[in-house]
């Protein structure tokens, strides 16, 4: 170390030192500036208790940039990836939330050891009693209830009376029943009246005339006929 000294001025290696530094805080502005994204960084490390070092399962470990994350395991490991200028977030539940800003660090994968604060959550004052409220309270709040309305039973519309498919007289004529006497004074009467024996002997001449008319039909059929001796 002597020798080195002695060989390079104090100068110089404040001149060396001062350059390494404005290097390393211009990486960011030299990505941003060169269009080109900035390299991903696998963080990975355990998120504990602060004072007590017990580990804190399910602790999401999310990148604020893109809003996705891990959750712890059981023992409180993690490893996510991101980039070099992204901020991670630590957040649990009974505990304060934690900041991790990478810096833009030129580091290929880092290890971290997270501590979280606890965060006790200050309830209001809450009172139990062991009475039980009087018939009147209950009565009243029963009354105060939203009841449903009962539902409404429709009652099922008679059924018409079956239609015929044919239409039916119902006008039909009235059935006297004949009488015995009166039956036999017409008889009677159609028998030895006047108007009884001409009624007969009209009916006897038509009777005459339609059979005349008969036989001269069948005998002018028969003239057709070469031998009619049968037919006359």
């Amino acid at each position: 170390m002597k020798l080195l000294s002695a060989l390079i001025p104090t100068r110089c290696l404040l001149f060396v030192v001062g350059w390494l530094v404005l290097a390393a805080l211009g990486a960011p502005r030299a990505w941003g500036q060169a269009g080109s994204p900035p390299p991903t960084i696998r963080v990975s490390g355990t998120v504990s208790v602060a004072g007590s070092r017990d580990p804190v399962p399910g602790t999401t470990v999310q990148v604020r940039r893109t809003r996705s994350g891990v959750a712890a395991n059981a023992q409180g490991d993690f490893l996510v990836t991101a980039l070099a200028t992204d901020t991670i977030l630590f957040r649990a539940v009974g505990f304060k939330p934690y900041l991790l800003a990478l810096g833009g660090t030129s580091l290929s994968q880092l290890v971290v050891q997270v501590s979280l604060v606890p965060d006790p959550v200050q309830l209001g004052e809450v009172k139990v009693t062991a009475d039980r409220p009087d018939r009147a309270s209950i009565n009243r709040a029963l009354r105060n209830m939203k009841r449903p309305a009962p539902p409404v039973v429709k009652i099922p519309k008679k059924a018409p009376p079956p239609k015929p498919l044919f239409p039916v007289d119902t006008t039909g004529p009235k059935v006297v029943a004949p009488s015995i006497a009166t039956s036999n004074v017409d008889w009677l009467y159609e028998q030895f009246s006047r108007e009884g024996k001409q009624r007969r002997k009209v009916e006897q001449l038509k009777a005459q005339e339609a059979a005349e008319k008969a036989q001269k039909a069948r005998a002018e059929y028969n003239k057709s006929f070469k031998d009619n001796r049968g037919y006359e």
